[in-house]
């Protein structure tokens, strides 16, 4: 049988977000590369090699699954959510864009995850029922000038936005000045969801309005999402809010 490598999205966390399809490629790999904690996820066969690699590391870690693959090997590589959002397929292509030319030709796959706003948005309630985009505040690959930029562009045209990467121990003033920056577009009470660990034992979801967001509510495994001028908040006694984005532009509550 032929080499080939499979990029595959685990979801947001628990087992019951990983799609049949991933399943079934998970099963069929001898060699699983990842980022340690996601590859923690997986129950590997005795006959299954697990190959975990710092978060950093990815360049590195895509060049060798897919020498492993071109080798001959079924080679699987996990990332968290959806592999294609701010994930590894993005930097698979880049490694075979770049590299020799045997790598054109080796079959590549990805399997579809569900990407961390998706998980939160269904948590919350509807918050992306209307027009939305997601930017990653990490300033690791692009400037910090570029995400001002960006949020300044999405919020004016009334966009709700999911920010990823909103903070790490690495980059703490980040989503604070995200914030600032928002508060010049965005009404005060526009709701702002932060979605921690969504899928996990340890899930929380808290809201505030946007004067009232403190950068301290999230970490390393929050999603945050920002309403645009058309998002609401329906309260509903003992049970937790409904947050939604109507789908009719200037809609009428």
């Amino acid at each position: 049988m032929s080499g080939r490598l499979t990029v595959i999205g685990l979801g947001p966390g628990d087992p019951r977000f990983l799609t049949p399809e991933a399943a079934e490629e998970l099963g069929r790999a001898e060699f699983l590369f990842g980022y340690g904690p996601y590859l923690d996820r997986v129950a590997l066969r005795p006959d299954q090699t697990r190959l975990a690699s710092d978060n950093r590391e990815e360049g590195a870690r895509a060049r060798a699954a897919l020498e492993k693959a071109v080798a001959g090997a079924q080679v699987a590589m996990v990332s968290g959510g959806d592999p294609g959002v701010f994930a590894m397929a993005a930097a698979v292509c880049e490694q075979v864009e770049s590299g020799p030319e045997a790598w054109r030709r080796l079959e590549i796959r990805i399997v579809p995850g569900v990407t961390a706003m998706l998980a939160v948005a269904a948590a919350a309630g509807a918050p992306l029922g209307h027009d939305f985009c997601a930017i990653s505040l990490s300033d690791n690959l692009k400037p910090w000038e570029i995400v001002e930029k960006r949020l300044d562009a999405a919020a004016s045209a009334g966009f709700v936005i999911a920010l990823y990467n909103p903070i790490s121990r690495a980059r703490p003033w980040q989503l604070g000045a995200a914030f600032e920056r928002l508060r010049a577009h965005l009404p005060a009470e526009t709701p702002v969801i932060f979605g921690r660990a969504v899928g996990r034992d340890d899930e929380s979801i808290v809201i505030r309005p946007l004067a009232e967001a403190d950068p301290t509510l999230a970490d390393m495994a929050t999603l945050v999402m920002i309403g645009s001028p058309e998002t609401r908040i329906i309260e509903r006694g003992e049970l937790p809010p409904l947050v939604y984005s109507p789908r009719f532009f200037g809609a009428k509550p």
